[in-house]
């Protein structure tokens, strides 16, 4: 039984007790950042050495800090929350973690025997049964958005009536126009206004444009970056993919951001030729599968090329009007509104990128990743590129069928070595 286990058992025997089990969490994170920061994967790249101790950090200061940090969903307009100098505890990411922690199904079992049905969204169940433990510290307010997940919505109202915290919903229509940027574009100063009230600040305008910035330089190496993808080899694995998420929304702005992606990007301009068979992901790549670890986590033979939700949002946010420029980014993220916008920029991605094949691992309890499953495959056949969709779970270990994935997975595999070595040169 390896140390990590060992740990996870003692967790999970103390979960009855909150402020010992809270206890246990923070030091795990301060273990796990110091272990990373003495012994890192020398099989990572620069790069991605360094979004590991970001990510950690990220949630350790969280845990420590709980009253400077507000609880938001993925999509969230973080950038006001960093020119407050407030944390955004980003809820699915917190959920990841204690997946990491291997407490993930008693938290699920909790949630389940609780307040919630078996088809909820597992990063969501988890976050839950963690409040039903009484493990995350509550903040002074909580803030999420109508876009994308429909459980995000009740998950985030449960944890309002828990806690007695104020929530701030955002309402984003589906169409871009003028009418309704200015109806984002007045919620967002609304929500300001109670931000401020809570954090006893004002919102300097100035820092904020800094941040849009910083973003907009952000974005415009992660568009460098999907060019140097379709071109080079740079060993990852899918946790990686997923910590991406947090510098693509959450942390989205900050300077050790823009650092980690220029780092990102000098590595990838450095790496070797494109060899392997490069899969991209649509949607999230699974955290813990062993099929998938095992064929691509440091694989030879296949490497990863990244996932759709990480490139959800790659134009400028117009900084004259902040808060038009963010109601902008909201109503046109790829994830907010009907399928053909999601395409579009998607074919952009892929004509960059340039992957060999391509999975669409549907996360349980998500209804509009297995709802779009029909038309990506049609998609995909006209474009000649090899594509399967696998269900699956994404954070709990439990929820996925090895011996199925394994077939489907080495069947899908095997099509891409049949296939050449050209782009999209076979129909499937």
């Amino acid at each position: 039984m390896d140390i990590v286990k060992q740990y996870s058992a003692v967790l999970k025997n103390n979960l009855d007790n909150p402020l010992l089990a809270a206890k246990l969490i923070r030091f795990g994170l301060k273990v796990a950042s110091r272990y990373v920061a003495v012994f890192p994967d020398r099989r990572l790249p620069r790069s991605l050495q360094y979004l590991n101790k970001l990510c950690i950090r990220y949630i350790s200061d969280a845990e420590v800090r709980p009253l400077n940090t507000v609880w938001v969903n993925l999509f969230a307009p973080t950038e006001f929350l960093h020119a407050l100098g407030v944390t955004p505890l980003c809820i699915e990411a917190y959920a990841s973690f204690m997946s990491g922690h291997y407490i993930e199904d008693r938290l699920i079992d909790k949630a389940e025997a609780s307040v919630t049905s078996n088809t909820l969204c597992s990063f969501h169940k988890i976050f839950i049964g963690a409040a039903e433990y009484d493990l995350p510290k509550p903040p002074k307010i909580a803030i999420t958005t109508s876009m994308a997940c429909d459980a995000n919505l009740n998950t985030f109202r449960y944890l309002s009536d828990k806690f007695n915290i104020p929530l701030y919903t955002i309402d984003v229509p589906v169409e871009c126009n003028e009418e309704t940027i200015n109806y984002v574009s007045r919620q967002l100063k609304e929500m300001i206004t109670m931000l401020e009230d809570f954090c006893g600040q004002k919102l300097d305008l100035a820092r904020l444009k800094e941040i849009i910035n910083i973003e907009n330089e952000t974005r415009s190496c992660m568009r460098r970056i999907l060019n140097l993808l379709g071109q080079k080899n740079l060993d990852s694995t899918m946790t990686f993919e997923l910590y991406m998420l947090l510098t693509s929304h959450v942390l989205m702005g900050r300077l050790d951001t823009l650092r980690f992606y220029q780092m990102y990007e000098d590595d990838l301009s450095k790496a070797p030729e494109r060899y392997k068979k490069g899969v991209f992901f649509i949607h999230l790549p699974p955290l813990y599968e062993s099929n998938f670890k095992h064929y691509l986590n440091f694989n030879k033979n296949y490497g990863l090329l990244g996932c759709d939700l990480n490139y959800d949002f790659l134009e400028e946010i117009e900084d004259e009007d902040p808060y038009k420029g963010i109601a902008k980014k909201l109503i046109l993220n790829t994830y907010n509104g009907d399928f053909e916008r999601r395409l579009k920029v998607l074919a952009r991605v892929i004509d960059k990128v340039k992957p060999d094949g391509i999975v669409q691992f549907c996360h349980w309890g998500c209804k509009q990743s297995s709802g779009h499953v029909g038309l990506f495959r049609d998609y995909f056949k006209h474009r000649g590129i090899p594509f399967v969709s696998i269900d699956g779970d994404v954070v709990d270990k439990r929820n996925n069928q090895e011996g199925q994935l394994a077939t489907r997975l080495e069947a899908f595999l095997e099509m891409l070595n049949n296939r050449g070595d050209g782009f999209g040169r076979l129909c499937v």
